[in-house]
């Protein structure tokens, strides 16, 4: 499977964006050491995946802190290696969370009662990965991770919704971030 991995380092200047390799990435610390290498200083580090236009996700580092993380469908990226470096962080994160609440996951994206939800859960086919507990339909994670570079987190939610592309949805995030043509330039 194809993946786009671009990490994104806030200097003094704006944003310094290069495309990255996850050949070596097979921890989330593994991950999170790769986007603490471009920082400077303490400044902020984000890292951009998308897998296919199947998920996509968000990794925010600032400083010595613990990671923020936003993934846009997590059963999707659940299924792929990268993928489930991130959310099996974020549900062990969650610790015990009621994931029969799914709309509560996806915070108004969208008017669907429950039982549309978990109709459409049974039309999937797939089985979860072995040895992985099943992933939450939808956004899972931080979805205000990026409120302070001007995009809230209905925007972010948005960009994750039904029928959205995840590789449209980086390059709408780059654009708030206001590096949108820098991350097209690595593409």
């Amino acid at each position: 499977m194809a993946y786009f991995a671009a990490v994104l380092a806030r200097t003094g200047a704006g944003w310094d964006v290069s495309e990255t390799e996850l050949d070596d990435v097979e921890t989330l610390a593994d991950l999170t050491d790769l986007a603490r290498e471009a920082a400077e200083d303490e400044d902020t580090v984000l890292v951009f995946i998308e897998q296919e236009d199947a998920w996509f996700a968000v990794l925010r580092i600032d400083g010595e802190d613990d990671p923020r993380i936003f993934v846009s469908d997590a059963a999707a990226a659940a299924r792929s290696s990268y993928g489930a470096v991130l959310t099996d962080e974020l549900i062990e994160q969650d610790g015990e969370a009621d994931f029969d609440d799914l709309d509560g996951l996806v915070a108004g994206l969208d008017d669907e009662d429950e039982d549309a939800v978990a109709e459409a859960a049974d039309d999937e086919d797939e089985e979860p990965v072995a040895g992985r507990g099943a992933s939450p339909l939808g956004p899972i994670g931080d979805s205000e991770l990026l409120t302070e570079f001007g995009m809230t987190a209905a925007d972010l939610l948005e960009l994750a919704g039904e029928g959205a592309a995840p590789g449209d949805a980086l390059g709408e995030i780059a654009e708030a971030l206001g590096c949108g043509e820098v991350l097209e330039a690595v593409r």
